[in-house]
């Protein structure tokens, strides 16, 4: 169980100081506490006193020593009076050593802390040896200035371990460390190194810390929740092979020069939110759910990603940023590949945005992405987005549904998560439209067309002729579906359009529909436009009286309409071969009657169109 943090360590204004040396420039003196049964601090006792002091200790006796200046003689000294004879360590009890200094090297190396160990506004400043040092309490450095190395590698913290406004002057190490409850960094100063790789942390925090040098958390584990959140990283950070087995968050944190995180494994959710990258960035996660709303990247970056759902909603990039998604695991320097065991419990590795609201896209690069559920309108510069490799996108409803009496099927196109949700949500929709689409709102056609129109583009100018073609589609059916912002008129040829050959892309419907109105013309013509009989030409003439030159008039009869059986094979060959003679322009040479001839002409105008709509559908899908 996690220790409770406690309240703050008393001022010095809080206990009997010891008073030594005061002038006038400082009236309080030595702040040291008073030790025990004596009016000075244990620095400033006399030897005999000192020594009969140090000789009353035994291991694991409680200490309170706050204020004092030690030597490191002073501090050996105490140290070896609280030698266990078993470990040849030392072992203590409770140990205040608020507000005290330390002059020399502090060495606490294998030193067992088995109460609370209180260093807060401590002031170390020579080394600060707590290597392999056990802290079975809680142990609180707050406002420590560590003003040379701080080696707690290999440091057992058992209970809460509270590091909170504490500076570390030079560098800190902390590899290997064990933090088994709360850990509190926040507002710390690392103004050089901080090293805590290979350490374990159970809920950790840096808050608003500050990591003037290189921060290295190489193969560090984070077993419950890990916030960085506001922390400033102004020299290099590295979270090679960490493993976050609960939540990180990094929310409102700055990066200001070059950052590598990971390759790492995040079994919750990795919260980059609102932070800024104001140098090279290279992120490779295995994650849930990767958050980075309202981010600011002020420099290249690459994010190559598995497992993870991503939410870039709002972003800002300066520069060129790939997201792309990796197939097989990370493979570290040495060959291995990273552990993603916290993960194993993933439906797959495929990579899913959920938004790019508010993003300008005029520099993003996403490769072999989900973006079945991605959310896109109000996205700007959408147009330039390049999609590379397998871009996936969801797609209507499958198989026939019925709507009352008439059968419903949609044609195979992709389509954007924001139409499947408006689409559900119309009191006339089929089942299959996708009404739980997280966050779309309430966005229709008049919004929708627009990112249908930049998504052509884009696919147009990365060579995705089919992809181009499905949007083009998708823009044709939500300018057909607005009711605000195209005219009626418009709509009306839309449906036109939509009906004779989807918009000039479904060949079969153009076909379909020539076939049928062949038939048509067909039926009509056996029924109405050949005539009974073929007319036969006859010659009529005037003979002279006294014979001379005989003048004939050839004509042939009106054609008269049928009145037997109409439908035989013989009309039928007829009237197919008017028809197929329309449908490219020819005439027939056929005697129509008065009827067939205007259906003839009819035929002449609508199949030839059909056909060519037909030509132009496959003309498109194979182009594009």
């Amino acid at each position: 169980m996690p220790h409770p943090s406690p309240e703050p360590s008393p001022t010095p204004s809080d206990w009997l100081h010891c008073g030594h040396g005061t002038t006038s420039e400082d009236p309080v003196g030595c702040r040291g506490i008073h030790a025990p049964g004596h009016t000075a601090c244990l620095a400033h006792l006399a030897d005999a006193d000192r020594d009969a002091y140090l000789d009353s200790l035994a291991p694991g006796a409680n200490i309170d020593h706050r204020g004092i200046s030690f030597t490191e003689s002073l501090l050996d000294a105490l140290l070896d009076a609280l030698l266990d004879p078993a470990t040849g360590h030392p072992r203590l009890g409770e140990a205040r050593f608020d507000s005290a200094t330390f002059q020399g090297d502090a060495r606490f190396v294998r030193a067992t802390f088995q109460g609370h160990a209180w260093f807060d506004s401590a002031t170390f400043q020579g080394l600060a040896w707590f290597d392999s040092a056990t802290f079975q309490g809680l142990a609180r450095f707050e406002s420590a200035s560590f003003q040379g190395y701080a080696h707690f590698d290999s440091t057992s913290f058992q209970g809460y371990a509270g590091f909170r406004s504490a500076a570390f002057h030079d560098l800190a190490w902390f590899d290997s460390a064990s933090f088994q409850a709360t850990t509190k960094f926040t507002s710390a100063t690392f103004k050089h190194l901080a090293q805590f790789s290979s350490a374990t942390f159970q809920d950790a925090f840096f808050v608003r810390a500050a990591f003037q040098g290189t921060g290295e958390f190489g193969a560090a584990t984070f077993e419950g929740h890990a916030s960085f959140g506001w922390a400033t990283f102004q020299s290099a950070a590295e979270f090679r092979s960490t493993v976050f087995e609960g939540d990180a968050g990094f929310e409102g944190a700055t990066f200001e020069r070059l950052v590598t995180l990971g390759p790492l494994v995040c079994a919750g959710q990795f919260v980059l939110s609102e932070a800024t990258f104001s140098g090279p960035a290279n992120l490779s996660f295995a994650a849930r759910r990767l958050e980075c709303l309202r981010t600011r990247w002020s420099s290249t970056a690459e994010l190559r990603l598995r497992y993870a759902t991503v939410d870039f909603a709002h972003a800002v990039f300066e520069y060129p940023l790939t997201i792309a998604a990796e197939a097989d695991p990370f493979v570290l320097p040495d060959g291995q590949p990273v552990d993603e065991q916290v993960l194993v419990d993933a439906p797959d590795a495929a990579v899913r945005m959920a938004s790019l609201r508010g993003v300008d896209a005029a520099h993003l690069v996403l490769a072999d992405i989900d973006l079945s559920r991605c959310l896109f309108a109000g996205t700007v510069h959408l147009d330039q987005v390049r999609l590379e490799g397998t871009c996936a996108f969801d797609t209507v409803p499958p198989r026939t549904h019925w709507r009352r009496w008439r059968p419903i099927r949609f044609t195979q196109r992709r389509t954007l998560a924001e139409e499947h949700r408006w689409r559900a949500s119309q009191a006339t929709a089929v089942r299959g439209w996708n009404v739980a689409v997280f966050g779309a709102g309430h966005v229709g056609p008049a919004q929708l067309a627009p990112v249908y129109r930049a998504l052509r583009k884009a696919s147009e100018d990365s060579k995705n002729e089919p992809g181009a073609a499905d949007f083009y589609y998708g823009e044709m059916e939500m300018r057909r579906h607005d009711r605000t912002g195209t005219a009626r008129a418009e709509r009306g040829l839309l449906h036109g359009h939509w009906m004779l050959s989807g918009y000039g892309l479904r060949a079969s419907r153009a076909l379909g529909w020539l076939a049928a109105a062949m038939l048509l013309t067909i039926v009509l013509l056996m029924g109405f436009g050949l005539p009974k009989d073929n007319p036969k030409q006859e010659a009529t003439g005037t003979v002279p009286p006294g014979g001379g030159k005989v003048t004939f008039e050839i004509d042939k009869a009106d054609p008269q309409n049928p009145t037997g059986n109409r439908f035989t094979g013989e009309r039928f060959e007829k009237a197919l071969n008017v028809t197929l003679n329309s449908v490219v322009f020819r005439s027939s040479g056929q005697d129509l009657t008065t009827a067939g001839t205007y259906i003839e002409m009819a035929s002449r105008v609508t199949e030839p169109v059909l056909l060519g709509l037909a030509v132009l559908a496959v003309r498109n899908r194979v182009k594009r």
